[in-house]
């Protein structure tokens, strides 16, 4: 195991046994329920970035695949024939077929077409969800509750436990992201976003690796869905909308697009920013507007990305300041032509 491997792991621990701590610590239900849709969010914005940011497809669709989650781990857990981790495997392995027979179709198009047909796909998956109210619920969706039987000693009714199961969910699948995006599978998504003709050319499978790319976020989403769907203890049409994916591609424009944690960042950004929105004014879309103009204008890059960047130029500032003197005197000398 490399140091940098260990080192993540000892910063992944650390993040989990603070939120143990935070959670046996603060009452406040508000502070936790944000905290709880950050984690749901958070995941389901960092597996878009898979696509977007690591593989260059922009998809409109992939809210779809969160809905699915949701939708169908409650329709199991509704029918009381399946405990928690049995219903979130079929839940996940049913999106992933999904996702498979969808991005075996979107993956050969070209961006601007693979962006709308993923929309197309979005729109008549929502379509169903409304149309096939005795599964579904139509647009009221699955409500009466969802029940939550204790698993492995966790009990999910219970606030304290339900926040760290969230946190310990959210920060292993960043590890596992994290693991995909730095092995050589992850460079071959890198080479394909950068020059998918010169990837090829080196022997890459671009459609195959464009695939599973699309699968393994999608499963991801799944799993967001599969968390939002225990928070909200049911499912809505609106996880399906084609907003949410909107909301998706915000949170990653917020944060940033070059890290895993940017999404995350994003999705804190936003949630904040709705929160102080519907507190002082009504005019909701106007406020988002004008904050994501600000960054895609003002900082032209996510608040992470901006962060890291001023980050790199600051350190980098001291070794040009040593530099210039030594640059200057030596300009000088061969102004002089060569003389001391």
């Amino acid at each position: 195991m490399s140091a940098k491997t260990r080192w993540e792991l000892g910063l992944a621990l650390v993040v989990i046994l603070a939120a143990t701590v935070f959670g046996s610590m603060v009452d406040s239900g508000a502070l936790r329920d944000g905290l709880i849709r950050l984690c749901c969010l958070g995941l389901f914005a960092a597996s878009l970035n898979l696509l977007v940011g690591y593989t260059g497809l922009l998809s409109f669709g992939h809210a779809m695949f969160f809905g699915l989650g949701a939708y169908t781990f409650c329709i199991l857990m509704q029918g009381g024939h399946l405990n928690i981790p049995l219903a979130a495997a079929a839940t996940v392995s049913l999106v992933c077929v999904s996702a498979v027979l969808v991005g075996a179709v979107c993956v050969r198009l070209s961006h601007v077409y693979f962006a709308f047909i993923t929309l197309a796909v979005q729109m008549l998956f929502f379509s169903l969800l409304i149309a096939w109210s005795g599964l579904t619920g139509g647009e009221q969706g699955l409500i009466g509750g969802l029940p939550m039987p204790p698993f492995f000693g966790i009990d999910l009714t219970s606030p304290k436990q339900f926040f760290v199961f969230n946190v310990v969910v959210l920060v292993a699948s960043l590890l596992i992201l994290r693991r995909i995006v730095a092995s050589p599978f992850g460079a071959a998504l890198r080479m394909v976003r950068d020059n998918p003709q010169r990837a090829a050319f080196l022997g890459v499978d671009v459609p195959r690796t464009k695939l599973t790319a699309f699968v393994i976020a999608s499963a991801f989403a799944g799993v967001a869905g599969i968390l939002m769907s225990l928070y909200v203890s049911g499912a809505y049409p609106n996880f399906a909308y084609w907003t949410m994916s909107g909301e998706g591609l915000f949170m990653i424009m917020l944060g940033g697009i070059h890290s895993l944690l940017g999404p995350v960042v994003g999705a804190g950004l936003l949630l904040v920013i709705e929160s102080l929105v519907n507190t002082y004014t009504r005019h909701h879309g106007l406020i988002i507007g004008l904050v994501i103009l600000f960054v895609a204008l003002g900082l032209r890059k996510g608040v992470l990305d901006f962060t890291a960047d001023a980050l790199h130029r600051r350190r980098a500032d001291p070794h040009d300041a040593a530099d210039a003197p030594q640059s200057t005197a030596a300009a000088r000398r061969a102004s002089q032509g060569g003389q001391p």
